[in-house]
């Protein structure tokens, strides 16, 4: 099975094809770029770039997995409108995961995770053994709670390492495609219904609405 990932809930544009093979999961291609304004005008062309070098036609998708964020309003809302226009368009399924899933499903010990949330905040979630430990959280690195991490991963923790007071891991920055579908392969399997994808935002968007 052929699966298109896409996750725009951080400053690095993605997209990918993971084949699913039995119990094995290989990233036939990949594309990204940090570029925390150009997900409008990345996304699409790395999503023709990935099936030209796995050498596959749109119809040879079969599922589609977005990161759901949480993300900044605008660039996380491009990733999940295309892979649901994308998956609408070819009548198959479209499954979301926690973008912060994707950084944190695979560190060991006890981790914080945190993306950069822009107004001097970050996205946020603490991680065990690569569970996630409560649900994704907002705020400034500096008002966090006592966590006990041992280490912390992600752009918003290279950020801020000097406020969270916790050392910060160099890598993985961004969420790892191939981790993402990893999360969502019981559903890709069963064939479960198309999801409608739920945005974490956690927060009001920036723009705002002009008064008459």
């Amino acid at each position: 099975m052929n699966v298109l990932v896409v996750d725009t809930s951080t400053s690095a544009v993605q997209a990918a094809i993971v084949q699913i093979d039995g119990d094995e999961l290989y990233l036939e291609s990949f594309r990204r770029e940090i570029d925390g304004r150009g997900h409008v005008e990345r996304l699409s062309p790395f999503i023709e770039a990935c099936l030209e070098e796995s050498n596959l036609k749109p119809s040879g998708i079969d599922a589609v997995v977005a990161g759901t964020g949480p993300g900044p309003y605008t660039g996380l809302r491009v990733g999940m409108v295309t892979a649901a226009t994308f998956a609408a368009g070819r009548g198959i399924p479209v499954y979301g995961v926690c973008s912060l899933d994707g950084i944190g499903g695979s560190a060991r010990g006890r981790a914080l995770v945190a993306t950069d949330a822009r107004r001097k905040e970050i996205y946020w979630a603490v991680y065990h053994n690569g569970a996630r430990q409560g649900d994704p959280q907002v705020g400034k690195p500096a008002e966090l709670p006592d966590l006990e991490a041992d280490y912390a991963l992600g752009e918003g923790a290279a950020k801020y390492a000097e406020r969270l007071r916790i050392p910060a891991e160099e890598r993985p920055v961004y969420p790892d495609p191939v981790k993402l579908v990893e999360l969502a392969v019981p559903r890709v399997r069963d064939g479960a219904p198309t999801e409608r994808l739920t945005p974490l935002y956690l927060r009001r968007p920036d723009a705002k609405p002009v008064s008459p």
